[in-house]
């Protein structure tokens, strides 16, 4: 099998190109890289839940699995005076968010090398943002939804895109096992929309 994103060093040669992206409204240069997630450009699914995101503009926020910083970085622009933690295990994607951060001039950004929550588990946040690497396993998926919860504030929230062939309807019943509410918020080309109260 070769190797996939979910990966703490990515061996595959670099490739690094620059793509322009409009996400609610702001126009956003990006640097990516192969060995990332949807390394020409953001995925469908991110772009979904970026443009259908609720986030209070002082809110504290955590991007799991962040790839090169669209969601978390969108994010840290909904939320200007709250604070956004982007994290991913590809130490390749956190390079990449520092950089693309940087360069969109966006400073209100932690970002850290992490497997899943590991390195915030001692911090709350208001909410949280997944698009899950369902490449990764649905051990590993279900995985983020419990350190999720954990990490979350009372009344915090969930946010997560999954698509209903790779594993939504399952998602929603993990889902439903520990957070007070779950809604579906939006669906389209397959793509389900996920919030998850605390």
């Amino acid at each position: 099998m070769s190797e996939h994103y979910y990966t703490q060093k990515p061996t595959v040669k670099s490739d690094v190109h620059t793509t322009q992206e409009i996400l609610r409204g702001k126009t956003y240069t990006f640097l990516t890289d192969a060995g990332v997630f949807s390394k020409k450009g953001v995925d469908y699914g991110s772009k979904h839940l970026i443009e259908t995101m609720v986030l209070s503009e002082d809110a504290s926020v955590l991007d799991v699995g962040c790839g090169y910083g669209p969601m978390g970085l969108s994010a840290a622009i909904m939320c200007p005076k709250g604070q956004v933690t982007m994290v991913d295990i590809n130490e390749r994607a956190v390079e990449l968010s520092v950089e693309n951060a940087r360069r969109n001039g966006i400073t209100n950004v932690t970002i850290l090398q992490s497997d899943l929550l590991e390195k915030v588990k001692d911090k709350k946040f208001d909410a949280v943002l997944t698009n899950p690497p369902i490449r990764a396993g649905k051990e590993t998926v279900h995985k983020i939804f419990v350190d999720a919860y954990d990490c979350l504030k009372d009344g915090g929230s969930l946010w997560v895109v999954i698509q209903k062939k790779q594993g939504a309807p399952s998602a929603v019943k993990k889902l439903e096992t520990m957070y007070s509410e779950v809604v579906e918020v939006s669906k389209d080309k397959g793509y389900r929309i996920l919030k998850a109260t605390k």
